[in-house]
């Protein structure tokens, strides 16, 4: 197939199977253990190049700001985000990056690349 892509769709027990390999990795791994919740926020306040805040993130989980400020205490005590009140409206509260969060999603996406490559391995061997 002269100039296109193509891709190999995992069968949905392999895409289980990866996703369990990175949960226990990062389990296993020295940090934190984030929920999915809080993974969910963090990566989209890396990911989303817009500006977020607690009420932005809580409508796009749909979810109450009290689980969005939850969430937001404990990546915050990891060092992962910060919150600064927004100078515009002095009632919300801007969530922000900071270099703990970016190393933690680093190191996170190196578990995701080393799962797919040792699953890549796995296929053709097989």
């Amino acid at each position: 197939m002269s100039g296109s892509t193509s891709t190999t769709r995992m069968k949905r027990s392999e895409a289980l199977s990866l996703w369990h390999r990175v949960t226990l990795e990062t389990v296993i791994a020295q940090g934190p253990d984030l929920s999915t919740r809080q993974l969910a926020i963090l990566m989209s306040v890396y990911l989303e190049s817009t500006s977020h805040t607690v009420k932005s993130l809580s409508e796009k989980l749909n979810v109450t700001k009290a689980v969005i400020t939850r969430a937001l205490d404990t990546l915050s005590k990891h060092g992962f985000v910060a919150r600064a009140p927004d100078p515009s409206d002095r009632r919300s509260v801007i969530v922000t990056r900071t270099s703990g969060g970016i190393l933690f999603l680093q190191r996170f996406a190196d578990i995701i690349q080393s799962e797919i490559q040792l699953d890549a391995v796995s296929r053709v061997a097989a």
